[in-house]
Parts: structure tokens; C-alpha cells; sequence
């Protein structure tokens, strides 16, 4: 079994596969397991629980409470818990210790191998590296872990493009000697001329350390720094702060494939464009498709079956469990984009944190109903919304 990625995906899917007893090989072309990291590094207790992870220290840098909303004006609404609902981790660390979890399970990763070829061969699959460790690899079957611009998946058939309009551009500085008030609450901030089909964030990760970060539609004339720079040099308390680490990467925030498996192939995470259309979060997804994923190709080994029919259970079980949600959660997506700024300042007015909650989580029917209670008053904006509400045919109605 050859991985290609090893980044979250790829290494939770070398750990379970190994688990399972077979032979595993996982490719990365960065120097550096977790370098540089791509995300906001937060990751919800859902997914802890679910994926069997316990907080570490070592990698978790603040837990969470919940969230505080901004609207353009500066109206804010809380979504707060009285207990953990999720860590800001160290991804850095994190993805080391999922290495260090894929090793101890029997997997081999190697850093500095960046692949130049993929083909099929003899019922199986060679990989060409040409880098530090120059070699050829020859596996059964193929993991494709690596990320939305990845070669893998399309050097063996399977197409993973996607739109222009379903990626989001995304500029990240850790930053510290800032000031900002509940660090235990992460901070996002909404509206056109902020962030433009995106958000604002600021994930803290101490009293005076966070991530202060932007994500936008990647189609849009200007580049994400110009909007992440324009907000900080607004607000002297965070301007103030030293920038100790840039990062900056592509988010697929759609595209929902529905083939994600061919012979002797299956795709998983980014690859795959698993990530919530609305935050963008691809961390907990990615790792629970690498948990199916491993299952199903493990079930195919053992029955000596690697065509796309016996793979076929990842995809339709996948839809089942996670793909129908977030088809339900891009709609959503798909209507925050119609809003202005005013509308945004009618939802502060009209929903509750609680509710808020409830509007993004991806059931149409309730959010429906709730905006048609909550926006009587309001004709206009409660049509515009219930718009995009209305299931659709298809896997996402």
C-alpha cells in the first residue's frame, strides 16, 4: 500500500491500514512532517471523540468555549458553552505525533520524496520518486492524500478538478503581543468589504497569542493579504503585535465528488475536497474518511479485490455518514454569499448564537422553519434565504 501525502490524511490513513495488517509506505515531498502548517489548527471535541483522540499537551495549545461573531458594524453574537467544545491545536506537533502513531503501528513514511510519476502496473501501482530518496515503489493499491492540486488521483483516471468559485484563498500569521478579550472563545468577522465570501479569524492559542487569519473566495480580483492587512491596520491592538510564522494555502469549499475511488485507487481529504463548505475545516473530516477508507481497502485485500467495485462501499458509505451533510452545508454556504452587509446586521438582530448554530449545521427543513419564524418582519431577506433552503435533488437533498 503506497500513501501519497503526509499531512493529516495520509498519516491517520497509514496508521489505520497498518493497524490492519498490511504494508504501508507514506510519501511526502516536504523536508518536514507538519511544515508549514495550512489551517486555523482548530478541531472540534466531535471529532476527539469520534476518531478516539485524547488532548495532549503537547499539541494542544487552548481549548475552547465556543465562538463570538462579529457583523461588519461590530454587533456581536456569542455562542458559548460552559464546558470544552474544541482545542486550537499545534498542528505541527499534532501531525508528528500521527506520524509517530503510523510508525509504532508498522507504517514507513519518508519525508523528501516527491513524486514525478504514477502508473499502473502488474495489477498494482508504481510510483517514481525522484528527490533526497530517489527510488520506485511498487504498491497494490494507492492512497491519494494529497491535497486539491495533487497528480495522483488524475494520473490514474479519476478527475478531482474543481471550479474556480469552490476554492477559498486563505492567509494565516501567528502573531503575538496582541490584545484581544476572551481567549478562551475564538473570534470571527464577517461582511463584504471584510472579508469577501469568507471571514476573518483570530483562534487563540494564549493570553496574547493567536492565529489571525482570513479566508475569501479565490476568484476574487484581490489577494487574501490585502484583506487580512487592510483589517489589522484598522485595530492598533492587534497591529501592534510581532508576526513570528506566514502561512497560506487553497481551501476547497466544494466540489463534493461523487466517484472517489477507481481500481487500485481511493482518494482521501483534500484530494477528495472533504471539507466544510461553510469554515472551511478539513482536519476531522479528513481523518474519519482515512478511518472508512482504511476499512473498506482493508475488507478489499482480504478479499483479493482492488477493482473500483470493491471499493465502491468508501464512497456510498461516505455520502451516507458525511457527504449528504455538507451538500446540505454548501447550500447554506451558497446563501451567506447572496448577503450584505445589512442582511448580516439582521441576523445579529434576529438570531441567537444558539440559533446561528442551528442556521450552519445543515438541516434545510429547520433552518427553513426557523427563518421563516424569525424573519416574518423581514419579506425580502427571509425569501432570499429560503431560496437556497429548499432541498435539491440528488445525494444532497
Amino acid at each position: 500500500m503506497i500513501i501519497i501525502g503526509g499531512s493529516v490524511a495520509g498519516l491517520r490513513s497509514a496508521e489505520q491500514l497498518a493497524k490492519r495488517g498490511l504494508s504501508v509506505l507514506c510519501l511526502e515531498r516536504k523536508q518536514e512532517i507538519g511544515v508549514p502548517k495550512h489551517c486555523g489548527e482548530g478541531l472540534g471535541l466531535g471529532h476527539f471523540k469520534r476518531l478516539g483522540l485524547k488532548p495532549d499537551k503537547r499539541w494542544c495549545a487552548a481549548a475552547m468555549k465556543g465562538a463570538i461573531l462579529y457583523t461588519p458594524t461590530g454587533k456581536k453574537v456569542e455562542i458559548k458553552f460552559d464546558k470544552t467544545v474544541g482545542y486550537i491545536l499545534e498542528r505541527k506537533q499534532f501531525e508528528k505525533y500521527l506520524a509517530e502513531k503510523a510508525a509504532k503501528a508498522g507504517a514507513v513514511t519518508r519525508v523528501r520524496s516527491n513524486v514525478s510519476e504514477i502508473k499502473r502496473e502488474k495489477g498494482g501501482v508504481k510510483v517514481t520518486v525522484k528527490d533526497l530518496f530517489e527510488a520506485e515503489y511498487f504498491g497494490k493499491m494507492l492512497f491519494a492524500c494529497d491535497g486539491t492540486a495533487g497528480i495522483a488521483s488524475r494520473s490514474l483516471g479519476l478527475e478531482n478538478s474543481i471550479q474556480a468559485s469552490d476554492l477559498d484563498s486563505g492567509i494565516q500569521y501567528e502573531m503575538v503581543g496582541i490584545d484581544f478579550d476572551q481567549p478562551d472563545m475564538i473570534h470571527l468577522w464577517f461582511g463584504n468589504d471584510v472579508a469577501p465570501r469568507g471571514y476573518v479569524w483570530l483562534f487563540p492559542k494564549g493570553k496574547n497569542h493567536a492565529n489571525v487569519g482570513i479566508g475569501i473566495g479565490s476568484h476574487l480580483g484581490k489577494p487574501a493579504a490585502f484583506y487580512l492587512n487592510k483589517w489589522i491596520d484598522a485595530r492598533p491592538e492587534i497591529k501592534k503585535g510581532s508576526i513570528m510564522e506566514v502561512n497560506s494555502g487553497i481551501i476547497p469549499v466544494g466540489g463534493l465528488l461523487e466517484k472517489m475511488t477507481a481500481d487500485n485507487l481511493m482518494l482521501v481529504g483534500d484530494a477528495a475536497h472533504q471539507v466544510n463548505p461553510i469554515h472551511g475545516g478539513g482536519m476531522g473530516l479528513a481523518m474519519e474518511a482515512a478511518d472508512l477508507a482504511a476499512e473498506v481497502a482493508a475488507k478489499a485485500f482480504k478479499k483479493n479485490d482492488l477493482s473500483n467495485s470493491a471499493l465502491q462501499e468508501y464512497n456510498s458509505r461516505w455520502w451516507e455518514k458525511t457527504g449528504v451533510k455538507l451538500k446540505r452545508i454548501l447550500q447554506i454556504r451558497y446563501m451567506m454569499e447572496s448577503l450584505s452587509d445589512k442582511d448580516y446586521e439582521a441576523l445579529a438582530e434576529n438570531f441567537t448564537g444558539e440559533e446561528i448554530m442551528k442556521l450552519q449545521g445543515g438541516s434545510l427543513g429547520e433552518s427553513a422553519k426557523l427563518v421563516t419564524t424569525k424573519l416574518i418582519r423581514k419579506p425580502g431577506l427571509m425569501k432570499l434565504m429560503l431560496k437556497y433552503l429548499a432541498p435539491k435533488e440528488g445525494r444532497g437533498k
